[in-house]
Formats: structure tokens, C-alpha cells, sequence
């Protein structure tokens, strides 16, 4: 069963929720998070990427930066950006991005249920990224930013969601990328035991992002669990944050991959090299982005090529074997570019979907990289059916649009 509770959210006041609003942590560097938050007093970025307001050489991850992000997050609830609710509550998050839509309940998941695989994995985290989010968590006493989920799509929880998108939203604005963003707040006892009730049987769910903060959660509520004698279970350190979606709304893009060097090989000889295993053919019409699995583009020298597996490469009997991003790592960037672990290699980066071929290409043209590779995308029932089967994907091998806005809805805990 997958066990949801309402809880009492911290929100932005309405005329400040656009100003607020900001996009995920993870999603830029610091100095990308300066700029955004340059002429923007109100932005959360000031909470969860608090290194702005400090000198820039100090490091992102000293204690520095974490009492910052709580003392910034204090000062916004002083000075009235954000209110917390009087009583616990649902929300419904919708986005819409283009003619893509997607509806996601807004809830407290359980820690117990990510513990014993009730809510899925599919990626390993890293330590380092782990260990920010568990400071992160601890200095502020929040959950700033949700975990991503997802489940098969359930009729019965959706015509309890659409009911409760009748009354009037909270908040309701667009981004300066275009994503619209709406919040509804359910405040029906009746509609928050129904959905209760409806998610009691789903039988799992699944992180579709949002790795590093779900197992933060958990690493917190052990702490917080020893260190309270009168620990009973209901603190709201035992939940975290979640925003959860029916599988068939969801939307991944391609994960497309840049890298540094061609290994001491020259761009004919590396071709020669590539046609061994894919069949190549030189694009003559411009960027190549794949339009169904087993196909890649590859940007080199300014020319595109389309690339083909060839069938050999694929294994039909092991799911991750068979991922598009599995057949160009074990089969190119390992032997031939000797990218061994991508998570670590600082050879290699990794350009999500939403920034175009064009963006291939200028990170290429600019002589930081030499080649890029451009993907199609992983499937959700691809996701899915790896997770159910205990199975871990390789690292980047999905790129879910639109992402999340942090400040939404805070879990305090």
C-alpha cells in the first residue's frame, strides 16, 4: 500500500508565490544561482542555494552555508513571504508546459515505505550529495524541495484529483521559461480521507527523481529517531516530501552526453572505430535527435552523424543491458573513450533534452568538448519495469521535464 498523509504546508503568500517560486537546487551551479537571484530578494534560491548571499569562495557545503539557508528561511517567515497552514492539507501541483500537462498530488510519503522498497529505486546516490542534503535538511529543519514519484496511473485517484481542481487555485502563474504553475489547496476532510483511502491501494510507487533527497530523508529521521526517547512514529521527520504523478503524465527527454577528449585517438580514426560497432551515416540535413530507440546523433568536427546499434549490441533478457544509455556506455564511451564510471569521470558532462541540439553543438564549437551524443529518450514503463525487477539504471538516463518549482508547498518537520 502506498501511505500518504496530508500536512501543514509552508507557502509563499500569494502575491509573492511567482516571485518565490525557484527552480530546483540541482538544476545550476552557483553562479547560475546568483544571477537568477541578482534582482530577486523573495527567490528561494536564497534558501536552498544560500551560498549566494556569502562571499563566492566560500564552499557550498560549510556550515556557513547551511545556517545561511536557515536563517534565510526564518527571515521570510518573519517577515511574512511565507505562512504555514493551520491544519493539514493535500495540494494538487499542476504544470503545463506547451501542450504537456501533468497533475501531481502533493503529500508527506513515508520513510518506512522507501525502506522496505515500497516506494522504488532505480539509481545509486552519491555520498557527497547525499550527506548535502541530509545537513540541508537537519540546519533548516525542513524539507525544502520534494522527491519526484510516480505510480500506475489509478482511475479512482484520478476522479478525486479532478474534483478537487474544481474550486479556486492558490496560486496560478507562468514562469519565465512559459511552464505554467498551479496550486490548489484541498482542504475537504472528506476529499483528504478519499485520497488517503485511493493511494492505500497502489501497491507501490516510484522515485522517478529525487534520489539524493529521499534517502537524505531517510538518514535524517534515523538520526532524529535515536535521539528522541519518545519517538512514537507520527513526527513528521518519519515523512518527506513528495510530489506524486500518474505514470501517464509523466514526461522524460532525452539525457544527451558531452565529452572532453577523444582518448589520443583522431576524429577518423575514432570514426573508424565507432563503425565497428554502430552502423554510421553522415547527417546531411542538419542535428541529429534520435526518433526512436537504438538510434544515436553524434556531433564531431561540426558534422552530425547518425549513429545505429547494430543488433548484437543489445541484450532482449537483461532490462538495463537493453537501455539506449547502457549499449553507448559499455560499448563506446567505456572501450573507446575510456569513460569507465561516468558518475566520476570528469570527462564526461551531461546535457538534458530541454536545451536543444543547438546546445550540443555550442558546447562542442566552444572547444570545451570535442564530441556529443544525442539520445532518445528512456521510457517511464522502461523505469518502471527495471525498478520492480530490483535493478539499478546507469547514471543520467532520464530527464524529466517540467521540473519542480521548490517553495510550492515546505515541509517542516
Amino acid at each position: 500500500m502506498a501511505s500518504i498523509k496530508p500536512f501543514r504546508g509552508l507557502r509563499p503568500t500569494p502575491e509573492l508565490a511567482s516571485k518565490i517560486a525557484s527552480l530546483p537546487y540541482d538544476v545550476m551551479d552557483s553562479e547560475e544561482a546568483r544571477a537568477l537571484t541578482e534582482n530577486n530578494p523573495y527567490s528561494f534560491l536564497r534558501v536552498t542555494k544560500s551560498e549566494v548571499d556569502l562571499a563566492p569562495e566560500v564552499d557550498p557545503h560549510s556550515p556557513s552555508v547551511y545556517e545561511k539557508a536557515r536563517d534565510n528561511l526564518a527571515a521570510f517567515r518573519l517577515q511574512g513571504f511565507l505562512e504555514q497552514d493551520a491544519e493539514p492539507h493535500f495540494y494538487i501541483y499542476r504544470q503545463e508546459m506547451g501542450s504537456h500537462v501533468q497533475v501531481g498530488l502533493v503529500a508527506a510519503a513515508s520513510v518506512d515505505e522507501y525502506e522496505n522498497n515500497l516506494i522504488k529505486k532505480h539509481e545509486l546516490t552519491r555520498p557527497d550529495k547525499e550527506q548535502d542534503r541530509v545537513d540541508h535538511i537537519r540546519t533548516t529543519g525542513a524539507q525544502t524541495g520534494a522527491v519526484f514519484l510516480t505510480y500506475k496511473a489509478n482511475k479512482t485517484v484520478e476522479s478525486i484529483i479532478r474534483r478537487c481542481m474544481e474550486k479556486s487555485a492558490v496560486y496560478d502563474f507562468s514562469g519565465v521559461d512559459g511552464v505554467r504553475h498551479t496550486l490548489y489547496v484541498v482542504d475537504s476532510v472528506a476529499d483528504e480521507s478519499a485520497i488517503e483511502e485511493a493511494f492505500a491501494a497502489i501497491p507501490v510507487m516510484y522515485i522517478a527523481d529525487g534520489h539524493h533527497r529521499s534517502a537524505a530523508a531517510k538518514r535524517v529521521r534515523d538520526i532524529c529517531r535515536n535521539a528522541n526517547q519518545n519517538h512514537t512514529g507520527d513526527e513528521e521527520y518519519n515523512r518527506f516530501l513528495a510530489v506524486i504523478f500518474p505514470h501517464n503524465m509523466m514526461k522524460i527527454m532525452d539525457y544527451n552526453r558531452v565529452v572532453a577528449d577523444l582518448n589520443g585517438l583522431t576524429a577518423d580514426s575514432f570514426v573508424s572505430i565507432v563503425r565497428e560497432k554502430f552502423v554510421v551515416e553522415e547527417a546531411r540535413g542538419g542535428a541529429v535527435k534520435p526518433n526512436q530507440a537504438r538510434q544515436f546523433g553524434m556531433y564531431l568536427d561540426g558534422k552530425w552523424y547518425k549513429l545505429v546499434a547494430r543488433p548484437e549490441l543489445y541484450s532482449e533478457n537483461d532490462l538495463v543491458e537493453n537501455l539506449d544509455v547502457s549499449v553507448l556506455q559499455n560499448h563506446l564511451l567505456a572501450p573507446v573513450l575510456g569513460i569507465s564510471d561516468p558518475r566520476t569521470d570528469k570527462r564526461i558532462n551531461f546535457v538534458g533534452g530541454i536545451r536543444g541540439m543547438r546546445e550540443l553543438e555550442r558546447l562542442v564549437d566552444s572547444g570545451k568538448y570535442v564530441v556529443a551524443f544525442s539520445m532518445f529518450p528512456t521510457s517511464i514503463e522502461e523505469l518502471m519495469a527495471i525498478a520492480d525487477n530490483g535493478q539499478i539504471m546507469p547514471p543520467k538516463s532520464t530527464w524529466f521535464e517540467p521540473k519542480l518549482r521548490d517553495a510550492m508547498v515546505v515541509h517542516i518537520i
